[in-house]
């Protein structure tokens, strides 16, 4: 019991009810989910890699419970940036027997403020916050509640009106999944928006979204990540964060992509594995980087992506989207002579040209929340496919 919630159980926060992380730390105030392991974060000083894989896109809670109230104490970490709008703050989704039940933001929490013209952070520490869900079911259920994709999130302390217990195995396949921002949630409303999470609801899959802001750039440390961890499909989508970075040139590019896929196949033999090309982006389809802020939009208030290149350095070996399409092509079609389970996806049959006037990318560079869906429900449709790479031919 909770001395402020007498009629309250409280129940330790434990690995068996948090899926989709790949490691918990035990911090001050409880546990920090990490989409990357220690070993890999230790071979990387960026702040930016450091702040993303601490954003729990795609993890959640999962119990089974006969409770009807569930509270959770967390303690986020909210991230602003001087002269961009404010962001929202992160959203918490309870979900029984995977459909929606509530929604919640958290009170409180630590505060990262950026400044976009120099890069300097401030760190303001703050409280945790109480989430609190009623009215759910009186009966035995599997609750899971998904923590925000873009919010870091300190789990404190789980207390219900019954006790739980982790959800039993159904058997169902564990997607493996790395990309960038726009994978790991980008401007979706919300953690089951994503594209990924939604594309695993639909095919009935357990999702590990390694969906990494900036931070798609085929490190070798990702690649073990994803090597070591128990998963029956695989996919990674390549692209985007190499142009915007201006991380390579051509020649490093394709040793790079078939350095990744090895170690993938290292750890998972025969599993289907799918690569992924970019989606649809005009100022980097033909356009090198590095990418940068437009700083007309922030004077306006608004937050626009320009990239900085030019179109004439792809003759010495600079990546444009379309480029990087080309190379996929070839490196997966060369491959699969050797690798039958080994796929390629068009990111332009995700979200194209034709998409890009229907639905524009708001800031030049990620797509909005209806196009997360979108995309999520084609991915879906293409993939799990009966003959599709993830189908039921792959099971």
């Amino acid at each position: 019991m909770h001395p402020e919630h007498p009629d309250l159980i409280t129940t330790p926060l434990t690995a068996d009810l948090i899926r989709g992380a790949l490691e918990l730390e035990r911090t001050e105030r409880g546990l920090l989910p990490h989409r990357l392991p220690a070993r890999a974060r230790a071979q990387c000083a960026d702040p930016q890699l450091a702040l993303v894989e601490a954003q729990p896109s795609g993890v959640r809670l999962a119990l089974r419970t006969r409770a009807t109230v569930v509270e959770l104490d967390t303690l986020p970490t909210r991230r602003t940036y001087t002269g961009a709008p404010p962001r929202p703050d992160g959203v918490y989704e309870l979900l029984v027997g995977g459909r929606p039940h509530g929604r919640a933001t958290a009170s409180g929490g630590h505060t990262l403020t950026v400044d976009l013209s120099t890069g300097a952070a401030e760190h303001r520490t703050g409280p945790p916050g109480t989430l609190r869900f009623t009215g759910l079911p009186d009966r035995d259920k599997d609750v899971e509640i998904w923590l925000p994709h873009n919010e870091t999130t300190e789990l404190v302390a789980l207390r219900t009106d019954a006790p739980v217990a982790p959800v039993p195995d159904r058997g169902r396949r564990v997607w493996l999944h790395h990309g960038s921002s726009i994978s790991h949630g980008s401007e979706a409303a919300a953690p089951t928006g994503t594209w990924p999470a939604r594309a695993a609801s639909r095919a009935g899959v357990e999702l590990i979204n390694l969906g990494l802001g900036g931070s798609a750039l085929l490190d070798p440390f990702t690649a073990r990540a994803m090597r070591d961890t128990p998963a029956d499909l695989l996919s990674v989508k390549i692209g985007i964060n190499l142009v915007n970075l201006d991380l390579m040139r051509l020649r490093a590019f394709g040793p790079a992509v078939h350095g990744f896929l090895d170690t993938l196949r290292e750890g998972h033999p025969t599993a289907p594995l799918l690569v992924v090309s970019p989606l649809y982006c005009p100022i980097h389809e033909d356009t090198p980087g590095p990418g940068t802020f437009d700083l007309a939009a922030l004077a306006e208030g608004r937050l626009g992506f320009l990239a900085t290149g030019d179109p004439a350095e792809r003759a010495a070996g600079k990546l444009t989207l379309t480029v990087i399409r080309e190379e996929l092509v070839r490196i997966v079609r060369e491959r699969a002579a050797d690798d039958p389970r080994l796929h390629y996806l068009d990111g332009l049959e995700l979200y194209g040209a034709s998409d890009h006037a229907e639905l524009p990318l708001p800031d030049g560079l990620h797509p909005d929340a209806a196009t997360h869906l979108r995309i999520g429900d084609r991915f879906t449709d293409l993939a799990f496919a009966p003959d599709g790479p993830f189908g039921a031919r792959t099971a």
